[in-house]
């Protein structure tokens, strides 16, 4: 194909010879090719062609600039990596100050300090026992309510609900968690509690009142009310990560269990639940650490009584409760050393829960799009 006959094209370069090799046996150029419109005969030399280039080729070649290095890349690769290495750093600032400021506790009362149950701040004797009691036995009861809520929850979204239902009750149940804590305490203490006194608790002292755990007089504030209120401000965190690790199971595993003769109920048990399982243990582990977290709710149900108890009737305490209600009348250095400590030690449990958690629903959605989806 030969280049278009005319005025020369000056700065275009054609890449590609017509015909033949560049060079010959003799060192000139063997065929025609073009350059910049410029025809080269086969008698031209190699220095002919340069020269041609030369007159050829534009001044300021735009088009080249590539050779340039671009600042854009290693800038925009800098901030992002700082941006991303700040988080964890701001973590270890957080850890760090706790410990320091827990330090004068710690070195007074060693590891007792998290298996006595003393909290004098007369005496300036403290121990944090029951804080750390009333914290996980309250979330492990949110948990037993909780579970088979948001489970239920998640399988009827994934697998029963029609189309058009699936939307609005999943929008639903994921507003719960925009309600304020304060709200959500708010509406225990003038309506969970009354509930519990006249239609709960009776029932239950009926039936199980011969166990330690319904023993004594109820009076509305306590661990129950405090599990409960807890239970229903993680329903929305369980049930929306437990309906995206369903959603990530490929359809295959309920297709074979179905081809096999399986009901739809019974495909869910046998293929669906075990193929997301730690998933699933993941959304409740984060749930878990939502609840040990949780402090204003918590605060305005549980009743606030450094004691340790094993009645579910009976007030108790918390360590978030306990830094949001004695921070502010901590007068001497060894009551906020204390306190500090509480927070040290409430801040270890959630983060390693919280990490435990991650591991558990990563191992689950592995791949860029399920993993997507399942975070």
């Amino acid at each position: 194909m030969l280049p278009p006959q005319g005025p020369p094209l000056r700065g275009v370069v054609f890449a590609q010879p017509v015909t033949g090799s560049l060079h010959g046996r003799d060192g000139s150029l063997a065929g025609a090719t073009y350059l910049a419109g410029v025809s080269l005969e086969t008698t031209d030399t190699p220095s002919k062609v340069k020269a041609a280039v030369r007159l050829t080729a534009p001044e300021t070649p735009a088009l080249v600039r590539h050779h340039r290095r671009n600042l854009g890349d290693p800038t925009y690769r800098v901030i992002l990596t700082g941006l991303a290495v700040l988080l964890p750093l701001l973590m270890l600032a957080v850890a760090g100050q706790l410990a320091i400021s827990a330090a004068p506790a710690l070195k007074k009362f060693g590891f007792n300090f998290m298996f006595t149950t003393t909290w004098d701040p007369v005496a300036e004797v403290y121990g944090a026992a029951p804080m750390i009691f009333g914290t996980v036995v309250s979330s492990l009861l949110a948990l037993l309510i909780a579970v088979p809520l948001s489970l239920g929850t998640a399988i009827f979204l994934t697998e029963f609900a029609p189309r058009w239902l699936r939307q609005p009750i999943g929008f639903l149940v994921e507003l719960l968690a925009a309600v304020p804590s304060v709200v959500y305490g708010l509406w225990g203490v003038f309506v969970l509690i009354p509930l519990l006194r006249t239609v709960a608790v009776p029932p239950l002292r009926a039936v199980l009142g011969w166990t330690p755990f319904f023993k004594g007089v109820f009076y509305g504030n306590s661990m129950l009310a405090g599990g409960v209120i807890l239970a229903i401000m993680i329903v929305p965190y369980i049930a929306a990560v437990s309906r995206e690790v369903l959603l990530a199971v490929p359809s295959s595993q309920r297709e074979a269990a179905m081809g096999l003769g399986a009901t739809r109920w019974e495909a869910v048990w046998s293929a669906v639940l075990p193929y997301g399982r730690a998933g699933i243990m993941g959304a409740i582990m984060l749930g878990f650490g939502r609840a040990l977290g949780e402090t204003m709710a918590v605060t305005m149900l549980i009743g606030n009584r450094h004691d340790l108890g094993a009645s579910l009737l009976q007030p108790a305490y918390t360590m978030a409760a306990a830094i949001a209600n004695e921070f502010s009348e901590a007068t001497t250095p060894m009551y906020l050393s204390a306190l500090f400590a509480v927070g040290l030690v409430l801040f270890v449990i959630t983060i390693t829960i919280n990490a435990l958690a991650r591991l558990l629903v990563w191992r689950v959605a592995k791949g860029a799009a399920v993993g997507s989806k399942a975070l």
